[in-house]
């Protein structure tokens, strides 16, 4: 079980939104590469980042930030917004990234998914991003008729390193993870299953560590950590504690 601090990347800051809105960012770190060393001092594993701007553009726009992240910190990066093509893909991934997390490109050209999968096995992972049931894409500016466990099927038994499943209604507004739809869309799929959006205190975190919730990989935490609502060092006590019960 892994909890993954979030970096959200606008105009070359570390940011968080509100229900995805770009006008309603907060600026918490003016320098991300910082905020990731920070992470890393405080005992995190890995690191997620969203490149916000790219996510809108369709093309990668805060090269630079993801760049000084990747040179900051030792822990793994998944980082996603903007990437729409095999040559994307390569370059991040011959850049140090850990993983690309495809979105966009995963409703409009599922095909893509697959043969990035192909070419780099366990480095690719699909991120889903919900609004009433149904996927949105561009930056959560635009939705699809698609739904969640329809698209996250598709991509079964392909090789996809995870699902990055992010409720847009609770975003960024601290009202706990959706844990129905999440915990649905993994007992659903076979493919690890990271919940996001929501998260607000430790008591997400006993949450993701009952049996039920044991399947998924882990959540993401922005606004929580940066608020202060949730302790590095506790939230990291709890989650090493169930692991060494359940071994």
């Amino acid at each position: 079980m892994i909890l993954f601090p979030a970096i959200d990347l606008k105009d070359g800051q570390c940011v968080r939104l509100k229900l995805g809105d770009m006008e309603q960012a907060t600026v918490y770190n003016p320098d991300p590469a910082a905020q990731a060393k920070a992470f890393e001092d405080q005992g995190f594993g890995w690191l997620h980042v969203v490149d916000l701007n790219g996510a809108f553009a369709g093309e990668t726009v805060n090269r630079a930030a993801v760049d000084a992240i990747l040179k900051a910190t030792k822990n793994p990066v998944q980082l996603g917004g903007g990437i729409r093509t095999l040559d994307h893909i390569e370059n991040w991934l011959s850049r140090g990234l850990a993983r690309v997390i495809l979105g966009t490109v995963a409703v409009r050209d599922p095909a893509l998914v697959v043969e990035a999968c192909r070419r780099y096995p366990g480095h690719i992972a699909v991120g889903i991003d919900a609004k009433g049931g149904k996927v949105a894409v561009e930056g959560w500016a635009e939705a699809s008729e698609l739904g969640v466990i329809e698209l996250a099927r598709k991509f079964e038994g392909v090789g996809v390193a995870a699902i990055i499943y992010t409720d847009i209604d609770r975003d960024g507004i601290l009202t706990g993870i959706n844990w129905a739809s999440t915990l649905e869309l993994a007992e659903a799929v076979s493919i690890p299953v990271i919940a996001s959006g929501g998260l607000a205190s430790l008591d997400d975190i006993r949450r993701m560590l009952e049996p039920d919730a044991r399947k998924l990989e882990g959540a993401i935490s922005g606004r929580a950590l940066y608020d202060g609502r949730i302790d590095p060092a506790e939230a990291l006590a709890l989650i090493k504690q169930a692991k060494e019960a359940a071994q």
